[in-house]
């Protein structure tokens, strides 16, 4: 028997880093939006937990953590996705939130979506692997984060463009940033800048300019090709910026090698 749910990849914009002792309190504030690619994972009763992405076998300590936090019986937790680990899509979110809605269906425990997004969220934070990808896959859409203490919580802005193109060339480790103190100062700082120029109606265009100012504010852009990719699209008339947190670029135009998606409200749940 199998149960299957699904999580949408999360392209985030800005962010700065909320601290806290309390791992469910920890997040982040920032922009990101949904995306209509995402995560399959199909869950089924097993003698030992096991993790496969796309048919490989890895460990993804994230999933593992999350699974403890919903039961302690022995899990097999197959994804499938069309985006790559480890590039900005928040796939460790999105991998951790579909495998716990999909063991909640499996074992039948009735907890809910807020519980499950909890274990997801808990388990992004103490394996530095994440701090707000789960919110954003848990409402779905075009999203801001302003208050602390509540990792969990998104509105939505009125942002009416719907497709976006990205491109990825290469993984950042996302623990390395976020467990750096140097750089989370200049992070927050910047982070803090570009919050206060969002407003609930803007057009995709003028977050990706206050997103690239950021990227550049924070330190992050610092990628060769993601500076010429960018480059190359506003010498074109675009606007592009980085993914946070991978080596990977998103534009308002169609770009040399880039993927068409949608910008989308669909968030996670079973299948």
């Amino acid at each position: 028997m199998k149960a299957k749910a699904f999580a949408p990849g999360n392209v985030s914009c800005i962010f700065r880093i909320c601290r806290h002792k309390d791992p469910l309190r920890m997040g982040s504030l920032g922009v990101g939006f949904t995306i209509n690619k995402g995560i399959t994972a199909a869950a089924s009763l097993s003698k030992k937990t096991t993790v496969r992405f796309n048919k490989k076998r890895i460990g993804m300590p994230t999933v593992k953590t999350a699974l403890g936090q919903v039961t302690d019986k022995n899990i097999a937790i197959d994804f499938r996705s069309e985006l790559p680990l480890g590039m900005g899509f928040g796939l460790s979110g999105a991998c951790a939130l579909s495998a716990a809605l999909a063991v909640n269906k499996l074992l039948n425990l009735k907890k809910s979506r807020i519980e499950l997004a909890k274990a997801a969220h808990y388990a992004e934070v103490v394996n530095h692997t994440g701090l707000g990808d789960v919110a954003g896959q848990l409402k779905g859409g075009f999203l801001i984060k302003r208050k602390q203490g509540n990792p969990l919580k998104a509105e939505r802005l009125n942002v009416k463009e719907k497709i976006v193109y990205c491109q990825w060339f290469g993984k950042l480790d996302t623990k390395k940033v976020i467990t750096n103190k140097a750089a989370e100062k200049r992070i927050n700082k910047a982070g803090d800048m570009a919050l206060k120029k969002i407003k609930r109606d803007m057009k995709l265009a003028e977050v990706i300019e206050i997103s690239k100012t950021f990227a550049k504010e924070s330190g992050l852009l610092r990628n060769k090709k993601v500076i010429g990719t960018i480059k190359e699209i506003e010498n074109k008339g675009g606007k592009a910026s980085m993914i946070m947190l991978g080596h990977a670029v998103f534009s308002n135009i169609p770009f040399k090698g880039a993927k068409r998606m949608q910008i989308t409200k669909r968030s996670a749940g079973v299948l």
